[in-house]
């Protein structure tokens, strides 16, 4: 794009209003679906659903769910507005943040998923004994997530580079992190530990701390997905770690793949862990003792992300000065 004179707003290209145009279309199906869900329609609801049994918790989190769904589209024309441009960094940086990671994983573990099912003969279900919502529901929403994730992903990495290019120049750790910084990401990487290693023990097939019903419920669905959040978790520690300390040849690396790495494996285990807990926490049919680890898996995962995600953003501040 070039240059134009002050106070004229430089005009859009083909692909960037298509990325837009696909980003806001994609909300549309989830966004219509959950305020039919909250309004009493069981539009892709079975008979027997366990989202029929708690009608007002189910309408909150439909609502919840309207809202952050919604943000996308208000991220889509930020993101390529003029007046874009102007707003205070916080403001885009703590929405993206939670959008990738609360995407990536979807993004990443839906595919899998379907191969498998190619793979076994059978379509992708949820990972519950009981009935949940029809198939296409899942195709739809999920196929929307990642036309969001993709999208989104490319808008804002368009955006960076024209507002904060200069801070992918140069190597990691120049300049060094503040001791600060070096304390608040150690110890979300410590921290990090636990949730890494339960989601990868569940992916191998262990028991460890998973209520009875989630424990009769697994399926191929529950592994892939299980190995994916250990997947991010690790990604999550050896990007901070990289930005934060200088490793021998680590040092001479270029910023751009470890901070997406810490990016977004931190909104992972910060989004995905703080989401969890709130739905592992709440009282509920579930046996609470036998998931006691399980909680405590999910809030250290959530204490983690957001320790590592300080990190980053102090990296990316002392690397502006």
């Amino acid at each position: 794009m070039t240059a134009t004179a002050a106070g004229t707003a430089p005009s859009l290209g083909r692909g960037v209003r298509a990325l837009r145009a696909v980003a806001i279309a994609s909300c549309l199906p989830y966004i219509t679906l959950k305020i039919l869900w909250i309004a009493g329609d069981r539009t892709g609801v079975p008979d027997g659903s366990t989202l029929l049994d708690h009608r007002a918790r189910m309408a909150v989190a439909n609502g919840v769910s309207v809202v952050l769904d919604a943000t996308v589209v208000v991220l889509a024309l930020l993101l390529t507005q003029p007046w874009g441009r102007r707003v205070p960094a916080w403001l885009l940086v703590l929405p993206m943040w939670v959008a990738a990671g609360l995407l990536a994983p979807i993004m990443t573990g839906y595919p899998l998923q379907l191969a498998a099912s190619v793979g076994e003969g059978s379509r992708p279900a949820p990972s519950n004994s009981e009935p949940f919502l029809d198939a296409w529901v899942f195709g739809v929403v999920y196929g929307g997530f990642i036309l969001q994730g993709l999208s989104l992903g490319a808008l804002f990495v368009r955006y960076a580079r024209r507002r904060w290019g200069r801070l992918r120049r140069g190597r990691v750790g120049d300049p060094p992190a503040t001791i600060a910084t070096r304390t608040a990401v150690t110890a979300g990487s410590l921290l990090a530990l636990l949730p890494a290693v339960m989601h990868l023990l569940w992916a191998a097939g262990a028991t460890t701390g998973l209520s009875a019903d989630r424990v009769e419920s697994r399926s191929t669905d529950f592994y892939l997905v299980e190995g994916v959040n250990g997947l991010f978790a690790v990604v999550a520690v050896v990007g901070t770690l990289l930005l934060a300390f200088r490793f021998g040849r680590g040092a001479g690396l270029s910023p751009r793949w470890p901070l997406a790495a810490a990016w977004v494996g931190s909104g992972t285990l910060g989004c995905w862990g703080g989401f969890l807990f709130l739905v592992t926490a709440l009282p509920g049919e579930q046996d609470q003792r036998a998931a006691g680890l399980m909680v405590l898996t999910y809030a250290v995962s959530m204490v983690a992300g957001l320790l590592l995600f300080s990190g980053v953003v102090s990296v990316l501040r002392r690397r502006a000065v």
